[in-house]
């Protein structure tokens, strides 16, 4: 079955598919669709969510074993894959086939990843998901859309935004949906019901341009702390989910050691073992604010080592 991101809600309204992919251009329109697929599952019953990044050398054995162990208090769980490139390569492919062949009703599997190429989308696991599941495309939002999806998402806000507004704000977040979305919902909170227009949008907009995810990856990548903290504590205050700015900070961090930054391959196990202590906070596991381990990978990102703690 495939499915877009408007099409889905739909689709979880008639019940949920035992796997679902989530893949595309618009990091903001899979974590959407991410976040839709979490909730119908809470409601189901998948009270346990277990999450895999997948990066290159990963123990696909530890993740089948990982889907395989209850909890002492929840049997029914969230299987989540991160896969960076799509490409689990072939013993990946074959271990999310047996995921998914394995037909259990109390484990629920959602994979997430960028872009899938063409051959990528041929490949046997897209096969078995599209089979059983549901696959889902976030296609890039193109200028010439972007008006008419802004006031889509500004009707579902109880907003009604003229045409020369939309076109502004179009303007100023082309290719940044997440500002987009941002200057929505402010707007939704400042002036509900009201009828906007270029003058009630023109300063709101240059205020939170600064505060996004791809902005926060510029600042790691120019190493520039200060500026790199400041948008964290941005998005903080504006009620970004701290899931989707670790994502951001794992995409620089791939980005840089693939030659695209300062950063050496010998600061790789260090930095995603501070991801790795981020995601546990964030999930919950781990006794500590999960904002101050972004605040500690970001400034680690721009090349100011912070001690990381013992294991207890």
């Amino acid at each position: 079955m495939n499915l877009t991101p408007d099409s889905l809600a739909a689709q979880l309204a008639r019940g949920l598919a035992p796997v679902y992919l989530l893949s595309g251009d618009e990091p903001l329109l899979v974590e959407e669709a991410a976040d839709a697929v979490r909730a119908s599952a809470r409601a189901a019953g998948f009270t346990e969510r277990i999450v895999h990044f997948i990066e290159r050398g990963s123990s696909w054995p530890d993740v089948l074993a990982g889907a395989d162990n209850l909890s002492l208090f929840a049997a029914r769980r969230l299987v989540e894959l991160r896969l960076p490139t799509g490409k689990p390569g072939a013993a990946g492919s074959a271990a999310i086939v047996r995921l998914i062949e394995r037909r259990d009703p109390d484990m629920l599997l959602l994979i997430l990843t960028g872009r899938l190429d063409r051959d990528a989308q041929g490949a046997s696991w897209v096969r078995a998901v599209e089979a059983r599941g549901a696959s889902v495309r976030a296609r890039a939002i193109g200028r010439n859309d972007l008006p008419a999806w802004l006031a889509a998402r500004a009707k579902r806000a109880g907003l009604e935004v003229d045409r020369a507004a939309l076109e502004l704000l179009a303007e100023r977040t082309e290719g940044n949906l997440l500002a987009a979305r941002q200057e929505i919902e402010r707007l939704a909170l400042t002036a509900p019901g009201a009828r906007i227009g270029v003058a009630e949008l023109t300063g709101s907009v240059g205020d939170s341009a600064r505060y996004d995810v791809f902005t926060l990856g510029d600042a790691a990548r120019a190493g520039n702390t200060a500026r790199a903290l400041r948008i964290l504590e941005g998005l903080r205050a504006e009620g970004v989910e701290a899931t989707l700015v670790l994502w951001s900070l794992l995409r620089e961090l791939r980005a840089q050691l693939q030659g695209h930054g300062r950063l050496s391959r010998r600061a790789a196990p260090r930095l995603f073992e501070r991801a790795a202590r981020a995601d546990r906070a964030i999930k919950g596991r781990l006794r500590v604010n999960p904002w101050d381990e972004l605040a500690l990978l970001a400034a680690d990102l721009c090349a100011v080592p912070t001690p990381l703690p013992r294991r207890s």
